[in-house]
């Protein structure tokens, strides 16, 4: 009898977050099972033939059978005294399937360490013959960890970004404070709108190039077609981060005035389904406002934390703005590079791999449109073929950062402590409102403890590894 089946394999994946895969196992009788065989990548793809002798398998089918005989209550027969012939009958698909788990997984494994063979990609096994009184013999196909040298990383080199915090970004971060204790109210004067004004609108826009659509994670963005619609919306007239065509049309309007105009986004816009986008705009001014920020005194201060007066939180606030460019500089130089490491080493890597990050790559796009509002149903219409095609290329990256990572990760002799581990998962406790032993063993159970340390380890060679080359 020939089936083709899945054995989940007996290594832990090292890349991104997902855990094995389900293990499923076809026990139909004299038949031939088939089931769609997950991609392998060709260069890493091994295959190895597996043999039991006849004697192994029925002694493997007489131990589980008399386990059955001991354990099956069936009316008519004493405990223990059920009928070998009554158990293969009652129970063959159970006690093959028992068979199946035990020998099948154990020559499995005894052969991938006879061939020091690691999988990591789950096996697939073909040609499988196991039927009591008979040899065992079945092929395996997997995927193993490609093998590359990355001598000459440390020739690397890239630019360490020079931090200066300008006073225009300092402003900023200043009225982001400011701005969250204002308090806004009406002006009920009739007149015009003005610079520095607060326009309370309610709004309508439909995209003019609905066609196009896309996302920074490559999620296809359907939503695009949907109104962009807003109620009770403030905007300041002749803001710094108001765009100009708003600017244009409400400055000198007055309240109950409808407005229709287009406004061009830039490339660079923060809402990706807008970016580089026109959106032609019905607004309608419900309200003339005026906007008090708070007085920078020492009682505000208090407010915003423990500090004596407010020259002490701009101090702070300076700081923090400061290391917050910082880490963002840095970590874009930290990507360059990884760039460079990723066009400097090639080597295959596993289609497993690669497939479990285009789907988590997936997932996330999907909870940011849910985040924007799309809805179930919207989401079931997606092409989602052609957004796991969309996500390749950024997915092969990054699975080959990873892996770049570990290995340079072997070559800096790079760990984590189990206190600073220990401290991860406290961190990660608070943050979730989750009893810590609670969350350990949940995490023991789907892989997330391993995941979590790996990625804390790549983190770490990420910022060694930048110390080292940067200049």
């Amino acid at each position: 009898m020939n089936e083709t089946t899945d054995l989940t394999a007996p290594a832990e994946n090292p890349i991104d977050s997902q855990a094995a895969p389900e293990h499923h196992e076809h026990t139909h009788e004299d038949s031939h099972v088939h089931t769609h065989a997950p991609q392998m990548n060709p260069e890493l793809t091994r295959e190895i033939s597996v043999e039991a002798d006849a004697t192994q398998v029925s002694d493997s089918f007489r131990q589980v059978i008399k386990r059955y005989q001991k354990l099956a209550r069936i009316p008519g027969f004493r405990a223990g005294k059920v009928p070998e012939s009554l158990v293969r009958s009652k129970f063959s698909k159970e006690v093959r399937q028992e068979v199946l788990e035990g020998l099948v997984t154990e020559r499995f494994r005894k052969a991938l360490d006879e061939g020091n063979l690691q999988p990591v990609s789950e096996p697939q096994l073909t040609n499988l013959l196991l039927q009591d009184g008979q040899p065992l013999r079945f092929t395996a196909t997997f995927e193993v960890r490609p093998e590359f040298d990355i001598t000459g990383y440390d020739d690397i080199s890239v630019k360490r970004p020079e931090v200066v915090l300008t006073d225009a970004e300092y402003k900023a971060e200043l009225d982001r404070v400011l701005d969250g204790y204002s308090t806004v109210e009406t002006i009920e004067e009739d007149r015009p709108l003005a610079d520095g004004d607060w326009a309370e609108i309610e709004f309508k826009g439909e995209m003019k190039d609905p066609a196009q659509t896309g996302s920074e994670e490559g999620t296809e963005n359907t939503s695009l077609t949907e109104p962009i619609v807003g109620e009770d919306v403030l905007i300041e007239v002749g803001g710094t981060n108001t765009l100009p065509a708003f600017n244009e049309a409400l400055r000198g309007a007055t309240k109950g005035q409808e407005l229709r105009f287009e406004a061009d986004y830039p490339a660079e816009f923060g809402e990706p389904r807008l970016a580089g986008r026109t959106v032609a705009y019905d607004v309608t001014i419900k309200a003339i406002k005026r906007k008090s920020l708070p007085e920078r005194d020492a009682e505000f201060a208090k407010q915003l934390g423990p500090y004596e007066g407010f020259e002490e939180f701009e101090s702070k606030l300076r700081e923090m703005a400061a290391e917050r460019k910082k880490a963002a500089l840095e970590g874009r130089a930290k990507d360059e590079l990884l760039e460079q490491l990723i066009g400097r080493f090639q080597f295959p890597v596993p289609e497993s791999f690669v497939q479990q990050q285009i789907e988590a790559r997936l997932d996330r796009g999907l909870r940011a449109l849910a985040q924007q509002g799309m809805q179930a149903e919207e989401m079931r219409k997606l092409d989602f073929a052609r957004l796991r095609e969309a996500q390749r290329d950024q997915a092969v990256n990054e699975v080959k950062a990873s892996m770049i990572l570990d290995k340079l990760a072997e070559a800096e002799k790079i760990e984590i402590s189990e206190e600073e581990f220990d401290r991860e998962l406290l961190l990660l406790s608070i943050q979730s409102r989750e009893p810590l032993e609670v969350l350990r063993e949940r995490l023991a159970k789907d892989g997330g403890l391993v995941r979590i340390r790996e990625q804390m380890r790549r983190e770490r060679t990420g910022t060694v590894i930048f110390e080292k080359l940067a200049s």
